[in-house]
């Protein structure tokens, strides 16, 4: 059971922090006593997420904010750049930021196929990459958030398919060349959470459209609705702590029974 200063003195850094799952799993690391980073593009939204952080925090800590474009290599260096020169550690890595497009083999642009792996795969590998000598001193974590998508094979979402299967691999390997040194690296993998993230992008959703997508989590989900970000964030932070001390290299469906269905 997790206590309230299970991250006391232990940095955390979320990326994609400014809405959905990564601006709830930064607040509820915030409650847990963490000394949070958090980055994203929208700083608005960071800034209103910050706030919710330090009301939750039990010793009002303010997050630091670092806005980013997770595609630009010089933003993901000063990410890492101010995470240690205002801490000087690292404790534990969230890869969230990320990006879904529609489309299939016969309409996926390579515009859009780069802009998926490139946000969600490459980025990732850039950060993680730049952690991992202080995650190693720290004998840290890592929580990538990946997607049912990484486990399973679904239609017209052929790009974001690959890049979240790419993600688990990458969380098995890592989690392998890591273990011998303390590091332990695993991933969520949410099925449809009620986000916004389908509604976004040039190929995303129009409101009815997505409401009528997550009604058909009844028929696709095995507890018939969709995720909660507080779901998936409870499991990151599991993940992250000391209750998870012998899991590594695990890909761990938050998904309402969806991997386990027939394809629909």
């Amino acid at each position: 059971m997790l206590t309230e200063a299970e991250f006391i003195d232990k940095v955390v850094l979320v990326t994609g922090a400014s809405s959905g799952i990564g601006a709830v799993t930064a607040v509820e690391f915030a409650k847990l006593q963490a000394s949070l980073v958090i980055t994203g593009r929208n700083e608005e939204n960071l800034i209103n997420v910050a706030k919710q952080c330090e009301q939750n925090s039990p010793k009002k800590l303010h997050p630091i904010i670092v806005v980013a474009d997770m595609n630009v290599e010089s933003d993901v260096e000063n990410i890492m750049q101010v995470t240690i020169q205002h801490f000087k550690r690292l404790d534990v890595l969230v890869n969230n930021a990320g990006v879904l497009e529609s489309g299939g083999i016969e309409n996926t642009s390579l515009a859009q196929y780069d802009r998926v792996m490139s946000t969600n795969v490459r980025a990732p590998y850039y950060l993680t990459m730049l952690a991992t000598p202080h995650l190693v001193s720290s004998q840290g974590s890592i929580v990538n958030v990946s997607s049912v998508t990484g486990l399973r094979s679904f239609p017209n979402v052929l790009a974001y398919c690959i890049s979240k299967s790419a993600m688990d691999q990458f969380t098995r390997c890592v989690a392998l060349e890591l273990g011998a040194k303390g590091v332990r690296v695993n991933s969520v993998n949410p099925g449809v959470i009620d986000t916004g993230i389908h509604k976004k992008g040039e190929t995303g959703m129009q409101d009815e459209e997505y409401a009528n997508f997550l009604a058909n989590c009844r028929d696709t989900h095995a507890l018939q609705r969709p995720g909660d970000c507080r779901e998936v964030a409870a499991v990151i932070v599991f993940l992250a702590s000391r209750s998870a001390s012998n899991i590594t290299g695990a890909t761990l469906p938050v998904d309402g029974g969806r991997h386990a269905m027939c394809p629909r």
